[in-house]
């Protein structure tokens, strides 16, 4: 919302990994780096196999050393609840190094890396939410993947059937 004055959040578009009573997870789906992904996966010591000027995303604030996937569905790897889980259908969520290793190795078509992420702790983004701080949208795999960072705040907003314009700062659930 117009509100966010924190710079790490203003028109950002995050997706919820996790919610519940003791904490929130999420990454920032608009914020991408220069930083391309086969440098960082040859950090790794795993050759990237994918798309050469592909970019590393910046998943949020908190632990810029940790890294996390978002790909699509793909016949080589199964969700399995450990090193792999379904976000919403056609989104999948990996954080471990065997997943990473495979996917430099044998890209889906629809792939992301983020550094970072964003949290929350017990009760944070409840309160930030009631204060009006944040719009909720559904997510779906065609806007993950399917949309160019620079326009997806914009995209999230008018799929609301909201003009991005006639946002105020207001308190309140919007």
């Amino acid at each position: 919302m117009p509100q966010m004055q924190d710079p790490n959040f203003r028109r950002t578009v995050l997706l919820m990994i996790q919610h519940d009573e003791s904490a929130s997870f999420g990454l920032v789906l608009n914020r991408d780096s220069d930083m391309l992904i086969g440098d960082l996966f040859d950090s790794f010591e795993y050759r990237w196999s994918g798309e050469p000027a592909a970019t590393v995303n910046w998943g949020g604030p908190v632990q810029l050393n940790s890294g996390w996937l978002l790909l699509g569905d793909t016949l080589s790897l199964v969700p399995d609840g450990e090193h792999l889980s379904t976000v919403v259908p056609g989104v999948n969520f990996a954080a471990s190094m065997e997943v990473f290793r495979d996917v430099a190795e044998n890209p889906p078509e629809d792939v992301r890396f983020f550094l970072g992420y964003s949290g929350w702790g017990p009760g944070q983004l409840e309160s930030e939410i009631s204060q009006g701080a944040w719009l909720s949208a559904p997510a779906s795999s065609d806007l993950i993947f399917g949309s160019r960072p620079d326009e997806m705040w914009s995209r999230v907003v008018r799929g609301l059937g909201i003009d991005p314009s006639t946002l105020i700062s207001t308190s309140g659930v919007h």
